[in-house]
């Protein structure tokens, strides 16, 4: 996860630039996060059942080097039309890996335990934060958009090696006992609690995924902001993330999920609020700490999601989960690229709208026995 992330990191969040560089239009920049959240739930269950069947070492291996290819894709790309083939390769280490990675943290800790498991699991995803988005946008500021992403992509690839070489050799628990139980059968096996919250954050993922790749447009090209600056900025967001995350899964893990899962979904509704309410650095660094409070009760959130669902149904369960999820929300991008249209600032008022719609709705129908 480490490696994964520290070379993802160097570019992430700058390919939207890459995007506009390679002549991409704004409603293509849309459309590519609309389906890079299209496959982030279209592969998902494939990724449960993988792990579920081949067991979670050979998941890992298969989703590395997939994803790889599209990192060595996106490298030689001459026009945009290229990034769209290779997001069809880069995602499935961020979504087919992720019931694995769920699926590890299940079967290793007992229930008391996995909001703390996903906490350190969290915290290893995001340290790259702090400083390759940095180092990053200062490759960019050198060599300029083009070169600077090629620079970062020619590492991924290097690391990508190496991290196959780290998943080949690592002791992870493992299940292959596959049953017969389809999708349909993993569905009713799951409670109302997990339904509503599934729902919920259907409308929590759409305000996320209407401004997602608009963000760092937003900063650079409105506010004028640079980019080694908006890399500053992503790591004071992480950071903020990194320095809650612990007190926050050892409070929840002892009293309850509820009030945790409830903060991040307010602070999902603020963030592009506060975003676009800025105007100078400062503003803007004060904005990117309530992103980093996102992620106050995303391991609560996810320890929640493995304790509602049946041991041996557990990686099929998340990725049922985060299929339905990033189905829903795969137009929010568009839509996103529709509004910038009009307006850059209307899709994230928009966004903050459509969060605190899906934190009322979890407040309102999911109890406090039910999310412990």
């Amino acid at each position: 996860m480490f490696l994964m992330g520290l070379g993802e990191e160097l570019w992430k969040r700058f390919l939207p630039k890459y995007l506009a560089v390679l002549g991409a239009p704004v409603l293509a920049i849309g459309l590519y996060g609309t389906i890079r959240d299209l496959l982030d739930g279209l592969y998902q269950y494939p990724g449960g059942w993988i792990t579920d069947r081949y067991g979670a070492r050979r998941a890992l291996s298969l989703f590395v080097a997939l994803a790889g290819a599209g990192y060595a894709i996106y490298l030689i790309a001459p026009t945009w039309h290229f990034i769209f083939v290779g997001v069809f390769f880069v995602m499935a280490w961020s979504s087919m890996a992720s019931p694995t990675l769920f699926a590890v943290v299940g079967e290793s800790l007992p229930r008391g335990r996995r909001a703390m498991g996903f906490t350190v699991q969290a915290i290893v995803r995001r340290l790259p934060i702090v400083i390759a988005p940095t180092l990053g946008g200062v490759a960019i500021e050198a060599f300029g958009v083009r070169d600077g992403m090629r620079v970062g992509l020619a590492i991924t690839l290097a690391l990508t090696v190496l991290t196959l070489a780290v998943a080949s050799s690592v002791g992870v628990p493992e299940q292959t006992a596959l049953d017969a139980t389809r999708i349909r059968g993993v569905w009713h096996s799951l409670p109302p609690t997990f339904r509503r919250l599934l729902l919920s954050d259907v409308f929590i993922r759409t305000c996320e995924g209407l401004v997602d790749v608009f963000i760092v447009l937003y900063v650079t090209n409105i506010l004028g902001i640079s980019t080694a600056q908006f890399g500053i900025l992503v790591g004071v967001q992480t950071v903020t993330s990194i320095a809650v995350y612990i007190p926050a899964a050892h409070i929840a893990d002892s009293i309850g999920r509820k009030p945790f899962v409830i903060a991040t979904f307010l602070a999902f509704s603020m963030f592009p609020i506060a975003v676009v309410s800025a105007h100078t650095l400062p503003q803007l660094v004060g904005a990117f700490i309530v992103g980093g409070l996102r992620e106050i009760g995303e391991p609560s959130r996810k320890a929640l999601i493995v304790d509602l669902a049946q041991p041996h149904l557990r990686a099929r369960s998340v990725g049922l989960y985060y299929f339905i999820r990033s189905c829903a929300i795969a137009p929010a991008g568009f839509i996103g690229g529709l509004l910038w249209r009009v307006s850059p600032a209307i899709p994230f008022y928009v966004a903050g709208v459509a969060g605190l719609v899906g934190t009322s709705i979890f407040a309102a129908t999911v109890a406090k026995e039910h999310a412990g």
